[in-house]
């Protein structure tokens, strides 16, 4: 399937649109760092800028939590490597609040 051709303005409007997507996702990241978000909110929250967000990234925001930690969590809790927010169920939200309750 051939990509879409996009016009010079076209592409101009898709770059802003991303410039301003990792901006939201930079300050929710930021916000959880300082304690000004939970996790509870975080993952309640229905929008495509959390949504779209991988849940390494998510987690890896939280006070404390490094790469390594974060890996063996979504390991132990069954979550696949490359899923973002948007794709985890009920039952595994619930889990991540247990394992991180401190982040609630």
């Amino acid at each position: 399937m051939p990509l879409p051709h996009l016009t010079n303005d076209d592409r101009e409007a898709a770059r802003q649109k991303a410039i301003l997507t990792r901006q939201a996702r930079s300050a929710v990241r930021a916000s959880l760092k300082a304690g000004t978000l939970t996790l509870a909110q975080v993952l309640n929250r229905s929008d495509t800028v959390v949504g779209r967000m991988p849940v390494r990234q998510l987690l890896t925001a939280l006070p404390g939590i490094g790469q390594v930690r974060a890996t063996r969590s979504m390991n132990a809790l069954g979550i696949p490597e490359g899923r973002r927010v948007q794709g985890l169920g009920t039952a595994q939200r619930a889990k991540l609040l247990e394992e991180f309750p401190d982040a609630v």
